[in-house]
């Protein structure tokens, strides 16, 4: 693959950089663009985004770092200041708390916010994901032979052997969900209505894809990820149906 896509005299661009800052901007505009649908302030909504891509960088840092504690401790420094180590769900939680507390210190309806961070999230994720494959960063799958099985050589961790390249399939997969998302977040939903479905199909697709990942079992035969992704599924689940039920009394009220 292509860990380095170009130099610019002595910059090096690296493909997961380069694909991380792609996906910061994708992310904004769909952030902007709903926000100005649902009439949400746009300064405040471009605070949100920077808080949002700060804190998920930290989050997924600092859970990368707790994962690989052991192998850290001893350079601590290097490992928060250094460019490799980034973990999903430690930057899902890191970029949640950075917008709550934004959103709180701006007054803006968090509810709302979360429904137009959703699609947000899904599209860069997908778009971050393109990085890992670019790179090679070892977040690839299983061996084997089917057709579109690939090698990464030149990868920052390198197999000479055909795996399945699961971080295409989380892009194409989080693509769809972007689009279903996006969908849903153009019409005004009620508080936190798409950021469930966000945790339930993200939590889904993740649960399904650590199947062909080549991830150690923790707990049941299932991965941390696979934990995470269900306790994000349930969380979801409960936040759709607090949310319907919360509607059907406000049609009772009325009525």
């Amino acid at each position: 693959m292509y860990p380095v896509l170009f130099t610019v005299g002595d910059v090096t661009f690296h493909a997961y950089g380069v694909m991380a800052v792609l996906a910061m901007l994708a992310a904004g505009l769909v952030v902007r663009r709903l926000s100005r649908r649902l009439g949400l302030d746009p300064g405040a909504s471009l605070e949100v985004t920077v808080a949002a891509i700060v804190g998920g960088l930290a989050g997924a840092r600092l859970y990368w770092i707790a994962e690989h504690w052991q192998e850290v401790r001893g350079e601590l420094l290097h490992a928060v200041s250094g460019g490799a180590g980034f973990t999903w769900y430690g930057g899902l939680l890191g970029g949640i708390v950075a917008v709550l507390v934004v959103s709180r210190m701006r007054r803006l309806p968090v509810g709302i916010v979360a429904n137009v961070m959703a699609p947000a999230v899904a599209l860069g994720y997908a778009v971050a994901r393109i990085g890992c494959f670019l790179a090679g960063d070892g977040t690839y799958g299983r061996p084997s032979d089917l057709p579109w099985a690939m090698a990464f050589p030149r990868g920052v961790v390198p197999t000479t052997v055909p795996v399945q390249p699961t971080a295409l399939y989380e892009t194409l997969a989080m693509i769809a969900i972007f689009l279903v998302l996006y969908r849903m977040a153009r019409r005004p939903q009620p508080s936190w209505y798409v950021f469930g479905w966000f945790l339930v199909l993200s939590g889904a697709e993740r649960f399904a894809i650590e199947f062909l990942r080549v991830n150690s079992p923790w707990l049941l035969g299932l991965t941390p990820p696979q934990w995470f992704a269900i306790s994000g599924v349930l969380i979801g689940l409960t936040t759709l149906m607090v949310t319907r039920a919360r509607g059907a009394e406000r049609l009772k009220i009325t009525a």
